[in-house]
């Protein structure tokens, strides 16, 4: 059996127009294609769907196929819809800027999010430390970024809270407990990543009403890693770090808690890119904590 959307829709035709020659002028076709049409569905199925004599209705076994005649018909047309609109899709490249961070443990999903739903739109990644990627994005060297805590007024959708905690290497006294709090690090040499969290881990000092006194300070994220690693000393990091960690590392949680916003947007000062527009539009915001500001701003 060969039933085809052609025959379906002829057949649909008849029976809402009440006759061959209104179904032909529905459908801009001549009487006799819509005759044919109904031929070939009765052919394909076995048996006749339309009563001819006076005004055509279904026959019983027409009325058992109307409601799956409607639905066949109704998906093609969603289809062609949703085909017609993927034609109005955003076309372009995009320069995005994002800290090392966030280049590892968010964009990777993001990415592929994206390449699914806006095919026609090429994204390339800029790495960069968290002022780096700001200025970028102001100077428009970039269209879009994950900015860190954007100053108001904020355009864009938070795509992370992410909360600091101790690095730790994995036979540390500390290493299991549930929460620390940083002063109980104070006998550690500590070792500050200087790549655009510093402010952060001061805060987190300032909470605890400790003095921040590095040994080391390190600007790149894998040479800080692989000093704790060594034993050379603790550190202060924001969580996404774990997607860079091994077996011999862990992140501990802190009673000072401090979140950094993570927030994917357009240049501040400027008339987006429709391509940036669409992307970050259909980005989902993150569900935030209780005290950090809602997950979407003005989306231009």
């Amino acid at each position: 059996m060969s039933v085809n959307i052609a025959q379906l829709r002829a057949f649909l035709a008849v029976v809402d127009e009440g006759g061959f020659s209104a179904a032909a002028d529905v459908l801009g076709i001549s009487q006799s294609a819509v005759s044919h049409a109904v031929a070939a569905l009765e052919r394909a199925v076995g048996c006749q769907v339309l009563v001819r004599a006076g005004r055509p209705r279904p026959t019983a076994f027409g009325d058992q196929i109307l409601a799956h005649a409607r639905s066949a018909v109704a998906a093609t047309t969603a289809i062609a819809d949703l085909a017609a609109q993927q034609g109005n899709l955003p076309t372009g490249t995009l320069r995005l800027a994002a800290p090392p961070t966030v280049c590892q443990g968010l964009l990777p999903d993001l990415l592929a999010r994206w390449r699914l739903d806006f095919p026609r739109v090429r994204v390339r990644v800029f790495e960069g430390e968290d002022d780096e990627v700001a200025d970028w994005l102001a100077g428009a060297a970039v269209e879009l970024a994950v900015v860190v805590d954007p100053a108001p007024p904020e355009r864009g959708v938070l795509v992370g809270a992410d909360a600091f905690h101790a690095l730790l290497r994995h036979d540390h006294p500390l290493a299991g407990e549930d929460v620390i709090d940083v002063r109980d690090l104070a006998d550690d040499a500590f070792l500050l990543s200087c790549g655009g969290c510093e402010a952060h881990v001061r805060e987190v000092h300032r909470l605890a009403g400790a003095v921040l006194d590095p040994v080391h300070r390190v600007r790149e994220l894998g040479t800080l890693l692989a000093m704790i690693r060594s034993g050379m000393g603790v550190s202060v990091v924001p969580e996404l770090v774990r997607v860079m960690l091994d077996s011999r590392l862990v992140l501990v949680p802190l009673r000072q808690r401090v979140v950094r916003r993570l927030v994917l947007a357009g240049p501040p000062h400027q008339t987006w890119h429709p391509a940036v527009t669409a992307l970050v539009g259909a980005t989902p915001p993150v569900e935030p904590p209780a005290g950090i500001a809602a997950g979407r701003a003005e989306v231009s």
